[in-house]
């Protein structure tokens, strides 16, 4: 479904805090300060919290401490927190397919050719914005990527978890760090996969000349897991499901380039771009976005722990290049 919303506010403001005075009980003995003050400020992130401490917006009995001071009974802490500044990011009414939304967080379907959140050349139009717009009260962990708590490439369409608190941000942020999130794919690829399923473990990170491009051959490789299942095959080209086990930059893309079938319309992974053996077929040719959809996404709901399960189906121009090969 498509959100309707109220007018676009001109610029967006960061969460705001009151201070507090607080007192440490029996409880709170040897506890950190940041965690103490995160306990606090549940709506607070740990990194804003650390922050506030280095800032010296944290006092313990009138002094500033680091964040690792170990709590004494009866200490006495005083947070004030500092003033909300505005985020550099306007809001701008953007149509956003909606799947699902509460009070914590919303899924929302995205479309090729939408970019995530503001960067080199990419200022203004994309999800960030459009999220500002629609909802408003977003998580503010980031200037730049409000509500944003993981990332698809401007060409891959598909599902995106949106949060719209620092609580349910960093909630939902730890069960992507736990690899407890399940996100599946859909994808075509040049080539025949000859086995029907497969893993490809081959850790990634910044390629070495490229720094635009990710690479199995980094000097500064992180471990790396996807997994696939065909779908289909065709003449010049296999249909497949794939599960990420680990969410590095560019995985699926560069994982089917390592083992020799890069996605069909990939101008950065793809042989294509060389004129080389996956150029091929006229009808991969002719799609301009790649192949990659981001079909399913199953979480924990952060405050319900309720077990959350969507699908998105594959967009019209997908459909149609598989059904014209086939």
């Amino acid at each position: 479904m498509h959100a309707t919303a109220a007018a676009a506010q001109p610029k967006a403001m960061e969460a705001e805090f009151e201070p507090k005075s607080l007192e440490a009980g029996p409880q709170q003995v040897r506890l950190r300060l940041d965690v103490f003050v995160c306990e606090a400020y549940p709506q607070a992130t740990r990194s804003a919290v650390r922050r506030w401490i280095d800032a010296g917006c944290v006092k313990v009995g009138g002094e500033v401490r680091k964040a690792g001071y170990a709590l004494r009974l009866g200490d006495s802490v005083d947070v004030a927190p500092p003033a909300p500044a505005p985020l550099d990011l306007e809001a701008e009414p953007i149509d956003l397919s909606i799947v699902f939304e509460d009070e914590d967080l919303a899924v929302v379907d995205k479309p090729s050719g939408l970019v995530v959140h503001p960067g080199a050349g990419n200022w203004s139009g994309t999800l960030a914005n459009a999220l500002l717009h629609h909802f408003g009260k977003v998580s503010r962990s980031d200037p730049i990527r409000p509500g944003i708590v993981h990332r698809l490439d401007k060409d891959t369409s598909g599902l995106i978890v949106v949060a719209k608190s620092e609580r349910v941000h960093q909630a939902l942020a730890e069960q992507f760090k736990r690899r407890s999130v399940e996100k599946r794919y859909l994808a075509l690829v040049h080539g025949r996969l000859e086995d029907d399923q497969g893993r490809i473990d081959a850790a990634l990170g910044r390629h070495p000349r490229h720094r635009t491009r990710m690479s199995t051959s980094s000097r500064n490789p992180r471990e790396a897991l996807t997994e696939y299942r065909v779908l289909r095959r065709f003449q010049a080209a296999t249909y497949v499901r794939v599960r990420l086990h680990t969410g590095r930059t560019h995985q699926i893309r560069v994982h089917f380039e390592h083992i020799g079938h890069p996605l069909v319309g990939d101008p950065l992974y793809s042989a294509n771009r060389k004129g080389g053996t996956a150029a091929g077929h006229p009808i991969l040719k002719a799609l301009n976005r790649q192949f990659l959809h981001a079909a399913g996404l199953a979480f924990i709901h952060p405050t319900s722990s309720c077990p959350l399960s969507f699908e998105s189906a594959l967009p019209g121009e997908l459909e149609e290049l598989l059904r014209r090969l086939g």
